[in-house]
């Protein structure tokens, strides 16, 4: 017979009716390499949860475990209308696990997949709550390291001027916590390698700006249907995010105005130097650009000299009469 925390990864029928540290197990809604999220029944207040129940194997890591703790607790005690509320963390039968709010409706990747790329406004609200939920993180000194389309949840909004309204989740699991379990063994990348910034792929240092850039890979997919770079295989895909440019959003989607691709550009720098300091700053160049306002955020001004007193130019002097000009033979 197999081990008990062999079922928790197994068949999704495996686990629904089952109870697990005080919630039952209603049906699987999403299934990871390192983890499967479960609509359970919190039993003891009554209310629905998003639980996911993490890889046995991750557990048996020590270190992992502790950074697990550690970063949920962090990701718990942000409030942010934009972050899916943490609710409890822990470990039971030898298997970590995290609850969270359930969050009816869809993700990006599946409203991608339905309707395609998106109106520039619609993407442009998407893309400003998921900002603002970054910069809240990393405020906590807590990068996300995996923004992609599958973690963006959207739901429906409260009216016609916020017709939906995002949730950003997967914290708590960053791809750093991974790194220390061998899931980054040589041939195996932990993360979405259509959204990973450079200094991901290549050991360095990561901070806030690791997240402009994967998030400046999702707007572009929401605006062009798809990513910013497609390869036949995952080295080629890796060596593009690390050197080559990124190809302009307008040739694919030529009703965007152009300014939009110099914010791309800077977004999607290699360097992240060369980034925009913040989320929320990327997306408000973003929505200048695509509104077509100069680099201060306003459109061009047009100037009446008549309302500040400004002299008019002088009118020019009446030409001659029709009668007085000269007349050139053969010329008309």
């Amino acid at each position: 017979m197999a081990p008990e925390s062999d079922l928790y990864t197994g068949r999704p029928s495996d686990l629904v009716g089952r109870r697990i540290a005080g919630y039952r197990i209603e049906r699987e809604i999403g299934r990871g390499g390192m983890a499967v999220v479960y609509r359970a029944r919190d039993l003891r207040l009554e209310r629905t949860v998003a639980l996911k129940l993490l890889a046995p194997e991750l557990a048996r890591n020590d270190t992992f475990r502790q950074r697990f703790t550690h970063e949920s607790r962090v990701a718990a005690a942000i409030d942010h209308p934009h972050i899916v509320p943490v609710f409890e963390a822990g470990e039971t039968d030898g298997v970590l696990y995290i609850a969270m709010r359930y969050v009816a409706g869809r993700d990006l990747r599946a409203l991608l997949d339905q309707e395609g790329p998106l109106p520039v406004a619609t993407a442009a609200r998407i893309a400003a709550q998921v900002a603002s939920a970054l910069d809240a993180a990393h405020e906590h000194d807590l990068v996300h390291r995996d923004v992609k389309p599958g973690n963006v949840l959207v739901a429906p909004g409260t009216d016609s001027d916020h017709p939906e309204h995002v949730y950003l989740t997967d914290f708590g699991l960053t791809k750093k916590s991974l790194s220390l379990t061998g899931f980054t063994t040589v041939g195996q990348f932990v993360g979405t390698l259509d959204y990973v910034a450079p200094e991901q792929i290549s050991g360095r240092p990561v901070d806030g700006r690791c997240d402009v850039y994967s998030l400046a890979c999702v707007v572009y997919e929401t605006m062009a249907g798809t990513p910013p770079f497609q390869r036949d295989d995952d080295m080629a895909l890796l060596w593009a995010h690390q050197y080559d440019p990124p190809p302009a959003l307008t040739e694919r989607r030529p009703d965007i105005a152009a300014g939009v691709d110099a914010v791309m550009a800077k977004a999607l720098a290699k360097i992240p130097d060369d980034r925009y300091d913040s989320c929320l700053a990327f997306v408000a160049a973003l929505r200048a650009a695509a509104s077509g306002a100069g680099p201060g955020g306003h459109p061009p001004t047009q100037v009446d000299l008549r309302v500040i007193g400004a002299p008019e130019p002088p009118t020019p002097p009446p030409g001659p009469p029709e009668w007085a000009r000269p007349v050139f033979p053969g010329a008309g």
